[in-house]
């Protein structure tokens, strides 16, 4: 079964930076394109970044310029750097990996922008 826990979470001012960090486990983490949600209470979960297995990348609008996804593949690990966070990317963040046709999750970690 395919295991991925992130990390990284936190209460951050506005303005201020958080990396998430997601470890991947019992895949071949190389292959797979890995992407990072997240979810606001009352909302639907969204899209924020994807990272191919060739490292082209994806953003939501709403994040580029301020987010920046990577992946480590000898640490079987994707990190998702948030800069110049806004109250409005409080949220749990997901790390995901679609391998043949299913959705993996991880568990989620928390964001709080807040002063």
């Amino acid at each position: 079964q395919v295991q991925l826990v992130e990390s990284g979470g936190g209460l951050v001012q506005p303005g201020g930076s958080l990396r998430l960090s997601c470890a991947a486990s019992r895949i071949t983490f190389s292959l797979y394109a890995m992407g990072w949600y997240r979810q606001a209470p009352g909302k639907q979960r969204e899209l924020v970044a994807t990272i191919t297995s060739s490292g082209i990348t994806n953003y939501a609008n709403s994040v580029k310029g301020r987010f920046t996804i990577s992946r480590d593949n000898a640490k079987n690990t994707v990190y998702l750097q948030m800069n110049t966070l806004k109250p409005e990317d409080t949220a749990v963040y997901y790390c995901n990996a679609e391998i043949a046709l299913t959705n993996y999750w991880g568990q989620g970690t928390q964001v709080t922008v807040s002063s």
